[in-house]
């Protein structure tokens, strides 16, 4: 077997396997595209759920806290691209097959929302089988009251804050996906999501999928009289509040800063192409 098989890909080539990527997904039909994305918002809040467990009652410093709850998270991200599924903050690097005009924008918005959409029906089922589950009720309650905490924390973010942090998270949950258009293994793919997925979760950076499990579980607990708090201000209207800057701040991190720019620098007309690993 020769010795390139092993090599990853280099950035023109994984440039082409977006776009290939992005067409893909904009020819795929309603029901696949739909239940692909309910799979990517389940994948998603299991790792918000994973991510709560292990973070509830840790007696690390922050920091470390942190880490070790990306590390948790990134279980998500790793379901959503091994057993395949399609997840909106990802799909947003199909401009790089809209800007070559492999897809017209009217397909690639149509894709967008039926993800979209998807999404959050998967994760709102995540949300409702742990609540049934008693799941939260865990440790004598400690789990369900750190999930209300999260969920009220996100509402306390001001529009603009919410947005950047927004789209400081899918620059690198976009950067994750970059990379791993550069995998030939399992554990390459692995590998390159772990960091990226990591990092932004331990800086505390805004997701809107998986908002879409923090925010409706936090709406459950805050009404339930085991969990329920007077110091929480969180109700639908809050929820939107935080949902709507991070699905824009979302949009504009991986569509712009991760999808257009490696578009510019490998797909646009006269782009130069990278031969080798040395020269990316």
């Amino acid at each position: 077997m020769s010795e390139e098989y092993f090599d990853a890909y280099v950035p023109s080539q994984m440039a082409e396997r977006a776009k290939a990527s992005g067409i893909r997904k904009a020819k795929r039909d309603f029901l696949s595209a739909l239940f692909l994305a309910i799979q990517a918002g389940a994948f998603i809040a299991f790792g918000a759920a994973f991510y709560t467990l292990v973070t509830h009652d840790s007696a690390a410093g922050a920091g470390l806290t942190q880490l070790i709850g990306g590390v948790a998270f990134s279980l998500g991200l790793i379901l959503v691209v091994v057993a395949g599924a399609d997840l909106f903050t990802g799909d947003t690097l199909m401009v790089m097959a809209s800007f070559s005009r492999a897809i017209t924008i009217r397909a690639m918005l149509r894709s967008w929302s039926i993800v979209f959409t998807g999404n959050l029906l998967g994760a709102l089922a995540i949300v409702f089988l742990v609540y049934f589950s008693g799941h939260w009720q865990a440790n004598q309650g400690a789990v369900g009251q750190h999930a209300l905490a999260i969920a009220t924390h996100k509402i306390t973010l001001p529009f603009g804050a919410a947005f950047a942090s927004g789209m400081l998270c899918n620059v690198l949950v976009c950067l994750a996906l970059w990379l791993c258009y550069s995998a030939r293994s399992l554990a390459d793919k692995v590998a390159a999501i772990l960091f990226p997925i990591s990092a932004f979760v331990a800086m505390g950076f805004e997701h809107s999928i998986a908002n879409m499990y923090f925010l409706p579980a936090g709406l459950l607990l805050v009404h339930d009289p085991l969990f329920a708090s007077s110091n929480s201000a969180l109700n639908l209207s809050s929820a939107m509040g935080n949902l709507v800057p991070v699905v824009l701040g979302n949009m504009v991190g991986g569509a712009i800063f991760v999808g257009t720019v490696y578009w510019i620098l490998y797909l646009r007309r006269g782009a130069p192409e990278t031969k080798t690993g040395a020269d990316a």
